[in-house]
């Protein structure tokens, strides 16, 4: 079992940059995949991006691609997400998830995840 808690949400304005961080209660990501989703009222779940903690492959949505990185921490038990340049389209929960064994074109799969986290508000206004 992992249990994850995301940090980092909040309420900007349009143009400024958050970064979220999951992190894993008792034990490593050491061999998990750490993706990221979010959801915005009345949408589906989306996929914002991932890491594959071996080898440090990462995946990214369309829809935040070129402004977010996702990276791990110093501590192996935590991953980023860098959010950039936000807007008020990406105000959303952001939930953060974490699956083991998820090959590299499965990483954007929010099925391919087992363990999620309770999810952190983003709310971007103009």
């Amino acid at each position: 079992q992992v249990q994850l808690v995301e940090s980092g949400g909040g309420a900007v304005q349009t143009g400024d940059s958050l970064r979220l961080s999951c992190a894993a209660s008792g034990r490593t990501f050491r061999g998990y995949t750490v993706g990221w989703f979010r959801q915005a009222p009345g949408k589906e779940r989306e996929f914002v991006a991932a890491f594959r903690w071996n080898g440090g492959a990462t995946a990214y949505g369309d829809s935040m691609k070129g402004r977010c990185t996702v990276s791990r921490d110093n501590a192996e038990n935590m991953v980023n997400l860098q959010m950039n340049n936000l807007k008020p389209e990406d105000t959303a929960i952001y939930y953060c998830a974490a699956g083991a064994r998820i090959i590299i074109s499965s990483m954007s799969m929010a099925r391919a995840y087992d363990y999620w986290g309770q999810g952190t508000q983003v709310t971007v206004s103009s």
